[in-house]
């Protein structure tokens, strides 16, 4: 994918808290932001305003993947400090890969319209990521509401089977929230980004196993915090979607023998789930372009993914 044109300067935000060490010498920021966003603007001008007031005053890159409800308009005018990018369609995950190629930072980290940062996190995952020369993804600690409750995905990363290597900050995962998420951006780019056969859900395992092909490391680093604020009403459609995308990627990256047991599991609940009807469905219609996409892993990540798989 070649990179969009390079984004404007930064400008200063009205009303930011204390600057960091690297503004106050002028140096430029390491970590920059990027947004993805569809129909959502009064929850995308809320984060766009926590991100505003953070001390390391991140550039920031929205990716609008084709809202009608204004979303375009109403970032031009409140915030136009911000780069946006108007892909015309819905990118799903993909669009965070447009919006990293449309920064210069060497960090980039994603929010949704529904997350942003602790003051500081984004300092500390520069620190981590410029200490670890191997580091590729830092998987964050996630705190949900406003009361900042523990996502529970915390304790699973924490107590990853996979351990910890002595290059890395923190415990190896294959899995991690994109919300919650500082990657090295050649590394992001290397891989591809996010992949387009699997749109949205559960797209997340997909890139973590490919950096991890690449001899890339993904660790979980808890005191590097993302804040998250989801709507009470869950998003529809997001069952199929995850289902689905768990059996594309088995074909996609897994042994043949695995692909078609998770095939043959979901064809089983078609009996009783209508969910499972309408993922298998989507995964038939995408089956073809995962096919021809089809690269499996290198037998060491192979068996780290059967590690977690069996301490499930």
């Amino acid at each position: 994918m070649k990179p969009a044109t390079q984004p404007p300067p930064a400008s200063t935000a009205q009303n930011a808290t204390k600057p960091t060490r690297e503004h106050a010498r002028g140096e430029a920021p390491r970590v920059g932001v990027v947004v993805i966003t569809r129909n959502r603007r009064a929850s995308l001008l809320g984060t766009l305003r926590q991100l505003r007031e953070l001390p390391e005053r991140p550039p920031v890159v929205v990716v609008d993947n084709g809202s009608t409800d204004g979303t375009a308009d109403a970032v031009r005018r409140d915030f136009p400090q911000v780069r946006l990018v108007c892909p015309g369609r819905n990118l799903g995950a993909v669009g965070r890969t447009h919006g990293a190629a449309a920064l210069t930072t060497p960090y980039v980290a994603f929010s949704d319209d529904d997350s942003w940062w602790e003051p500081g996190a984004l300092r500390r995952a520069a620190d981590l990521l410029d200490a670890h020369p191997r580091l590729a993804l830092i998987a964050a600690a996630t705190r949900v509401g406003p009361h900042g409750l523990p996502d529970p995905l915390n304790d699973a990363l924490l107590n990853s089977p996979l351990g910890r290597d002595p290059d890395l900050p923190g415990p190896g995962v294959l899995g991690f929230l994109a919300c919650a998420a500082v990657l090295r951006r050649t590394a992001f780019l290397s891989v591809g980004g996010f992949h387009p056969v699997l749109h949205f859900g559960a797209e997340e395992t997909l890139l973590a196993l490919d950096l991890d092909a690449r001899h890339w490391g993904v660790a979980h680093c808890p005191d590097v915090i993302a804040r998250h604020h989801p709507d009470e009403q869950p998003r529809l459609g997001r069952t199929v979607r995850v289902r689905r995308n768990e059996v594309l990627t088995a074909w996609l990256r897994r042994p043949l023998r695995h692909a078609v047991g998770q095939t043959a599991r979901l064809m089983a609940d078609c009996r009783r789930d209508a969910e499972a009807r309408a993922a298998l469905r989507e995964a038939a219609q995408r089956l073809p372009a995962a096919l021809a996409r089809r690269r499996r892993l290198p037998p060491r990540v192979e068996r780290r993914v059967r590690l977690l798989e069996r301490g499930r």
